[in-house]
């Protein structure tokens, strides 16, 4: 299997998902504004989203990935999915009683992570969103176990494409029913709990392809699963390592909650299209390095190890570098061209513009982390991402308390920003000081080529902005011509300064 190949493949298919994704924001922007609905919605999609990250595809996936490609390499097929079958079932029953806790405790919940809308209409939103919203979780954790499973066999497409199916339910209903529920915000809690049972329902068949289609149990049965209790002692340490990023988003809402109206929302559009080079890049090869490294750590190939961890970080730079340099330096021209219109503002434009600059800062870190932390996972190593993410928080808030009241909610973006970029640092160090990545040849000349390319990029984009500015108030076409010259003029050259120095693409071609 040509892992490049399997990257552009999960890369395709993300950018499906962000394609309906932005269909998904846009609509919603237009329909809803930048106000008390939209900030009543982020905030109560943040908390089964902030379970789905520490769960689903945070501590379980990075406790699960390794074990089950071990069991597949090592334990054969029926107790691989003996193993499948417990795990999928423990988490089914655990997460229905977590979700019928969370149902009920809904006030608390977003009493806790907004402390700003106590006693405010916002707050009556956001409770009756996340009553709606939090089985979220059941659905998503599910998929996440059946994902690690197809992604150990080398099927990474159905995983891949499963985002989508949330983004067309919520386009789906707030087109047939718009604002016609009472509250109107409630049909976006409806789509994304209709959203969550779709994705799990893809995923069932494609189990069942592989003969791997898990059996439902009961909780003492498949809790008492050796397997079970092996990725259980590995989620504590995982759980603290994820819980850690999750606990500084919960601290940046909070805050958000207490800058005025629109700053959540604002925070929310920014990282919508952080969100974009964040999926197509880091998501895609952090999913298939992670199978691949346990198999090479199983397999004790120390250098196979070194080498797919290289290929990962010379393609996150040659990818990710231009990415943050355009979406900084074309923000606000971006937010105006894809969100202005209906309720969101020029001011929408200019604040959600504010924030993308600052999350663009740390875009490379944001994805280092995810080509680097499973350098940790496959070796079932958690306690050390553990550490190192302990002290980014701690240095994430020291730099919330100097730029916030400077920034106000951007300052939020950039103290992520810097987190990110030193965690990344600290996790590569980590790796060379163990002798676990030994960086191959000619990583010198590699990067000043990159630098002339990039130096390239930014000449065609200050050139291309100069030329056809962007406006706040111009018509969908002209808009998207500005799209189309402007960002695809700048990739193209980009492209070209990169054949010229010659970096192509054949020579990031890696097998599994």
């Amino acid at each position: 299997m040509n892992l490049l190949r399997a990257a552009a493949g999960i890369s395709a298919l993300t950018m499906l998902s962000r394609i309906t994704g932005l269909v998904r924001d846009l609509l919603i922007a237009r329909v809803f504004g930048a106000g008390i609905e939209t900030d009543a919605y982020t905030v109560a999609f943040r908390l089964p989203n902030l379970l789905r990250r520490l769960f689903a595809e945070g501590a379980f996936s990075q406790a699960f990935a390794p074990l089950f490609v071990q069991f597949k390499v090592k334990e054969g097929e029926e107790r691989t999915r003996e193993l499948l079958s417990s795990v999928f079932s423990a988490l089914f029953w655990v997460l229905l009683a977590v979700s019928i806790a969370g149902v009920l405790a809904a006030p608390a919940l977003v009493s806790v992570i907004a402390t700003g809308f106590r006693g405010s209409e916002a707050f009556d939103l956001a409770t009756l969103l996340t009553r709606w919203m939090f089985p979220y979780i059941f659905f998503m954790s599910l998929v996440a176990c059946a994902a690690g499973a197809l992604n150990a066999y080398g099927r990474f497409s159905v995983p891949a494409f499963t985002p989508v199916l949330l983004n067309v339910s919520i386009i789906g209903l707030v087109l047939l029913l718009g604002r016609r529920l009472e509250p109107p915000v409630l049909v976006l809690g409806l789509a994304v709990l209709l959203g969550g049972m779709l994705q799990l329902a893809i995923q069932l068949p494609a189990l069942a392809r592989i003969g791997m289609l898990p059996r439902l149990r009961g909780l003492r049965r498949a809790l008492s699963d050796a397997g079970v209790r092996r990725i259980l002692s590995q989620m504590v340490p995982a759980l603290f390592a994820v819980s850690v990023a999750q606990l500084s988003l919960v601290i940046n809402t909070n805050i958000a909650s207490r800058l005025g109206a629109g700053s959540n929302s604002w925070l929310y559009y920014a990282d919508r299209l952080m969100e974009l080079p964040t999926a197509l890049l880091g998501v895609a090869l952090g999913t298939v390095l992670l199978p691949s490294l346990s198999a090479a750590h199983a397999g004790d190939d120390a250098p196979r190890y070194s080498r797919l961890l290289d290929w990962g970080l010379r393609l996150t730079l040659v990818l990710a570098l231009p990415a943050a340099l355009g979406l900084g330096l074309l923000s606000e021209g971006l937010m105006a061209t894809l969100f202005s219109g209906g309720r969101f503002g020029e001011q929408d434009v200019v604040q959600s513009a504010a924030a993308l600059r600052g999350y663009a800062a740390g875009l490379v870190g944001l994805i280092g982390i995810k080509i680097l932390a499973p350098g940790f996972y496959a070796r079932q190593d958690i306690r050390t991402p553990v550490k190192i993410g302990i002290a980014v928080l701690v240095a994430t808030q020291i730099a919330n308390l100097a730029l916030v009241p400077w920034l106000a909610h951007a300052g939020l973006a950039w103290s992520i920003s810097l987190g990110a970029l030193a965690n990344a640092v600290l996790l590569f160090a980590g790796l060379r000081r163990r002798g676990t990545y030994l960086p191959s040849a000619g990583w010198g000349v590699f990067l000043l080529r990159l630098a002339v390319s990039l130096a390239a990029l930014v000449g065609a984009i200050l050139a291309l902005r100069a030329f056809f500015p962007a406006q706040v108030h111009a018509g969908i076409w002209a808009r998207a011509t500005w799209l189309v010259v402007v960002v695809g003029g700048a990739a193209g050259a980009y492209a070209l300064a990169l054949l010229a120095v010659g970096i192509r693409p054949g020579d990031f071609r890696q097998r599994a």
